[in-house]
């Protein structure tokens, strides 16, 4: 995934998606709903942590909780603890450069967060990257997953795509980006359909995987590992 994100991009993903804050901002607000059933002092890993922007939500609304950030850019982590340290909690999320099978054995999560990820993994490695994800997690703990997902194929896709241009060019995308859209979506990210989302899911050892948000062509999941 760290082909996707140079210094400029890391450093200017953040205005990019600036102007999608209302979807941003009640994504955020269902996974902190999603996890308050956790401990008060639960261990969260974020995989492809980014800019940090779940760090930030979870640890301002559960103050006794810590992270650990994964992400194989090292340049989106440094935006990320500059972020961290503005917002006077870097003591509290570790920041590693890599990915979630590279993690060395022994420590588990409460919760494993991954957050527009998981559509930048190809699909012939889709499940193992969750797999990676929920082997992290202690049992009783959740898997939070949200990701581009849509059934391309589906009668319903042009009317979505029609949409899915309309956020593209909110976020600053120029027409010949909106028009090679369909390409992106088919070949440069791994789009899959929900259903075959979940069924990878419950394959990775969430047996039920809640889908708990869509905004268009993103959703959301959780899931609890027993």
């Amino acid at each position: 995934m760290s082909h996707f994100f140079n210094k400029d991009m890391a450093e200017a993903y953040d205005a990019r998606n600036s102007k999608l804050a209302p979807i941003a901002d009640a994504m955020h607000f269902l996974i902190r709903l999603v996890l308050q059933r956790l401990p008060a002092r639960s261990r969260i890993l974020c995989v492809g942590v980014g800019t940090g922007a779940e760090v930030l939500s979870l640890a301002q609304a559960f103050p006794e909780w810590t992270f650990l950030g994964l992400d194989p850019s090292a340049e989106m982590l440094a935006v990320c603890g500059e972020r961290l340290k503005k917002a006077g909690m870097p003591e509290r999320c570790e920041l590693v450069q890599g990915y979630v099978q590279d993690l060395p054995a022994g420590e588990n999560f409460d919760a494993t967060v991954s957050v527009l990820v998981g559509h930048f993994v190809k699909r012939e490695e889709r499940l193992s990257f969750y797999r990676n994800m929920v082997s992290r997690i202690r049992s009783g703990g959740y898997l939070v997953d949200t990701e581009i997902s849509f059934d391309l194929d589906s009668p319903e896709f042009p009317s979505a795509l029609k949409d899915w241009e309309q956020v593209q060019a909110l976020m600053g995308a120029t027409a010949t980006s909106v028009a090679l859209l369909p390409t992106v979506l088919r070949e440069v990210l791994a789009v899959l359909p929900p259903a075959e989302i979940e069924s990878l899911l419950r394959q990775s050892g969430i047996a039920v995987p809640v889908r708990f948000y869509q905004a268009f062509m993103i959703s959301g999941w959780y899931g609890q590992k027993h």
